[in-house]
């Protein structure tokens, strides 16, 4: 079981530590909020993998496979939403002072809408559940272990992402380079999105 833990932990890490869009939402937040004030995002991300790990494991790929075209719909739906965010993103403009900044950084909500809609997300959730769970007597029990591990290092890979935004923060105090850095991460948010259609 131990190499089984260990199997699962590992190809959990590599998907979640991985660039992809709530990453990048939650770089940009640590940027201009700070990392606790990202933790909302970062527990709404996470539980939405859980989430979405839940569902994959429970069936949700058998059903995805005898009606092709949910999958690709979800697909385009997550990819328009994604694509907004990084519009949003990369048009930000800079923000002289705490003043300017926007109300509020993305919360709970807006990290289980990021990550619900992130087709990279239920790939990743997908596959794992069909390498790790099966349909064998301890499938149940392998689920849960897989659930479990996926929320941790779901929620420690985006928070590492957030604190990364956190620790540039200095360096975005300049107007100029909060453009830059908000135009690049609006540009590497729509990469990740095209990139999953290759």
């Amino acid at each position: 079981m131990a190499s089984i833990l260990l199997s699962m932990f590992i190809f959990a890490l590599s998907g979640a530590i991985s660039p992809g869009p709530v990453n990048i939402i939650a770089t940009g937040s640590g940027a201009a909020f700070g990392f606790r004030q990202t933790l909302p995002h970062i527990t709404g991300a996470s539980l939405a993998y859980t989430l979405i790990v839940l569902l994959a494991g429970s069936g949700l790929l058998a059903i995805l496979k005898a009606v092709p075209g949910i999958f690709s719909l979800m697909q385009y739906l997550g990819a328009g939403f994604l694509l907004y965010m990084a519009y949003k993103l990369a048009t930000a403009p800079a923000q002289a002072g705490a003043a300017d900044r926007p109300a509020r950084p993305p919360g709970l909500l807006a990290g289980m809408l990021a990550q619900g809609l992130n087709p990279k997300a239920w790939l990743v959730a997908l596959s794992g559940c069909s390498l790790f769970v099966g349909n064998g007597p301890k499938s149940g029990a392998y689920l849960l272990a897989f659930c479990v591990i996926s929320c941790l290092v779901c929620f420690f890979s985006v928070a590492a992402w957030a604190a990364a935004g956190g620790l540039i923060r200095k360096y975005l105090s300049d107007t100029r380079h909060q453009v830059m850095f908000n135009r690049a991460a609006g540009l590497l948010l729509a990469a990740t999105v095209f990139n999953i259609f290759r």
